[in-house]
């Protein structure tokens, strides 16, 4: 439990309170290399991921909490103590000020961003990556980065002109996924695609005007290989230039009357079947793939 000379932060024009409200602003997350990480299921997650790399700081800075909070999250509690983490009781106004939602969870971490370089996702020799290419939709970016934890991917790449995942809004979609997996940003789309395919990677564009279909992929074994999937705007899908940059154009197949699938559903269905190809006899995921 915090000391019990910790003060309780009731003002809403507290400097901490200002600073932490501040992070709501792309420009101010990358000034200050800071973001917010809300509710019970983020927190947990940015505690447990403990210092940064090469780093002796941690990545969660201090925690703001509710008094309910503290005694409903005791196993936050006990692991933000044993790293010895700053732990600051607040009431619910103050709460409500920090945080996006319109009904905060009452727990919300002041984290340092936890990005990694693109070229330590590269020497790391992935085997399957999602690329995400002109995704603004933070949302989108949060899901896609759950899906692809889920899924067992290696890492995630954000291009340059894709949303930050620093905003609260991708943050949360993410639930904790975020601290799971090595994530690159403001990689220029043409340098993210052509350094995978000099690791060995094959890339594929995900695209409704795919020639190929995601069946024939299966049918053939070609997902048991090492592969990074690239996904684009929600509105208007991959430009043919950023088509034009993979080794396929790969569509997933609509076999019913829908028009089309949303960013986040086809990207876990592509992810799940390159998950799956892997781990298959000779995939790149078993022993008996030759590489």
């Amino acid at each position: 439990m915090p000391s019990t000379d910790t003060p309780l932060l009731t003002s809403l024009r507290s400097p901490r309170v200002v600073a932490a409200r501040r992070l709501a602003r792309r420009n101010q997350r990358s000034k200050e290399r800071r973001f917010l990480a809300e509710g019970p299921q983020a927190v947990r997650e940015a505690v447990a991921y403990g210092r940064l790399p090469g780093s002796d700081e941690h990545a969660v800075v201090e925690i703001y909490l509710t008094e309910q909070a503290l005694e409903r999250h005791t196993d936050i509690v006990d692991a933000a103590e044993q790293a010895r983490l700053p732990l600051l009781t607040a009431t619910d106004e103050v709460i409500a000020e920090i945080c996006d939602t319109v009904t905060p969870q009452g727990i919300v971490a002041l984290c340092r961003f936890i990005d990694t370089p693109f070229e330590d996702v590269l020497a790391a020799g992935p085997q399957l990556v999602a690329v995400l290419a002109h995704v603004r939709d933070p949302g989108n970016a949060g899901t896609v980065l759950r899906t692809a934890d889920a899924a067992g991917a290696d890492a995630v790449v954000l291009t340059d002109a894709s949303v930050d995942p620093y905003n609260p809004k991708a943050v949360r979609a993410s639930v904790g996924s975020l601290f799971h997996l090595p994530f690159a940003t403001g990689v220029p789309v043409e340098e993210a695609v052509a350094r995978l395919r000099e690791a060995g990677v094959r890339v594929l564009a995900a695209d409704g005007a795919g020639e190929r279909d995601l069946d024939q992929e299966l049918d053939e074994g070609t997902l048991g290989a090492p592969g990074a999937w690239v996904f684009g705007n929600e509105a208007w899908g991959l430009p043919e230039e950023t088509r034009a940059l993979a080794d396929e154009v790969v569509r997933v197949p609509i076999h019913g009357h829908a028009e089309s699938l949303n960013l986040a559903t086809a990207a876990a269905v592509c992810l799940y079947a390159s998950a799956r190809a892997q781990r298959s006899p000779g995939g790149c995921r078993t022993e008996q793939y030759g590489r």
